[in-house]
């Protein structure tokens, strides 16, 4: 296949609809007709003898050849976006559209807080933030980036570890006081507990009590009559004193310094989970998800 002009706009409307979600909004957002879009993605079709997409009248999703292409491409043409605004500017400028896949509870509890000072700083870029607690198909879906909690599954996208947050074993000292305090992980067994259980909402399966310190691992098969899969309904839960939950450190630094929680366990200090930040793969990614990367990073605890 000869790679001309015609191709590389194909490639760019293709961009446009993965991005968009739809031909009427690639549209929208190249100032051209619909029957152009539709037109363009035809003849990038038949140069590639592929079909990209799966078209029907209420939706628009790429096919499997569609999405592998749409991988290779997307980084390549971020590069030339990215290209054209150095020559034109002489500097690294941090403008356009940046699509971020976010968990919940990251984007309420430490992002959500200071995005206006991170907006104003950079007028001419539009941040668009998908916060939800599925990751989903980041490229088919047209996502720059994604900042998400647990490891990654394994892929083609880059993983960047953002932190190691400590997992604590807390309760409020009203429970403490009408239960008691419990000394170690196995006391926890007794049907004097009450531990509140957290169903993944993405992967459907109860996470473990885990229990570190250096080597020495524990994990123990605790059941609770409360299950949920919100980590904030969980922290109310918990915090209305009805029992014992498993919490990330990050984001509950505030209510263990004013006393409203107790870390049980101390002396089990290193379970841990990891935040990760996740894009595709290039070695130079873009200034706008540099930008907004080092913008995250700011906010954890060193």
């Amino acid at each position: 296949m000869a790679f001309d002009e015609r191709t590389l706009n194909g490639m760019g409307v293709l961009a446009a609809v993965v991005k968009s979600g739809s031909f009427a909004a690639a549209a929208d957002a190249l100032d051209i007709s619909p029957s152009g879009v539709s037109r363009s993605i035809v003849r990038l079709e038949g140069r590639l003898g592929i079909r990209l997409f799966n078209r029907t009248t209420r939706s628009v999703a790429l096919t499997d050849e569609g999405r592998r292409f749409y991988q290779q491409i997307a980084p390549l043409l971020a590069g030339l976006e990215e290209a054209a605004t150095l020559a034109a500017e002489g500097k690294v400028a941090v403008r356009g559209r940046l699509r971020v896949n976010v968990h919940p509870f990251f984007s309420r509890l430490i992002l959500g807080p200071h995005l206006g000072r991170f907006l104003r700083q950079y007028p001419e870029l539009q941040l668009e933030l998908a916060t939800r607690e599925e990751q989903g198909d980041l490229v088919a879906e047209g996502f720059d980036l994604a900042i998400r909690f647990g490891e990654p599954k394994p892929s083609t996208l880059v993983a960047r570890k953002l932190l190691d947050t400590r997992i604590l074993t807390v309760a409020t000292p009203g429970y403490i006081q009408q239960y008691g305090h419990p000394t170690t992980p196995d006391d926890l067994m007794s049907p004097a507990h009450t531990c509140i259980q957290f169903r993944s909402p993405e992967s459907g399966k109860l996470f473990n009590w885990d229990f570190q310190r250096g080597k020495q691992k524990k994990e123990l098969p605790l059941k609770g009559q409360l299950i949920v899969n919100d980590v904030s309904t969980m922290h109310s839960a918990c915090l209305a004193g009805y029992g014992i939950a498993q919490v990330m450190e990050l984001g509950a630094e505030a209510l263990l310094a004013d006393g409203k929680l107790i870390d049980l366990f101390p002396q089990w200090p290193d379970d841990r989970f990891p935040l990760y930040a996740l894009y595709p793969s290039r070695n130079h990614p873009p200034a706008k998800t540099r930008i907004f990367l080092d913008f995250v990073s700011s906010l954890l605890p060193s």
